[in-house]
């Protein structure tokens, strides 16, 4: 939430309607989610990284 209010409200405000605040968070939202470079898991999106994880799984186990 104060990420939010840090990032979106209080840097791109003032807000000429509520239909405005509400299209910046769909945005916000969206790279937040889907587009935001993460460090501790490989400089890569949250998007990326879930799809790797979800191919791997997907993978058989190998027998040693």
């Amino acid at each position: 939430n104060g990420l939010y209010k840090a990032e979106v409200i209080h840097r791109r405000g003032p807000w000429r309607s509520f239909e405005a605040v509400e299209y910046a968070t769909l945005e916000w939202v969206d790279w937040f989610n889907n587009r935001r470079i993460l460090e501790p898991i490989g400089s890569i999106p949250p998007a990326e990284a879930e799809e790797r994880y979800y191919a791997m799984a997907d993978q058989p186990a190998m027998a040693a």
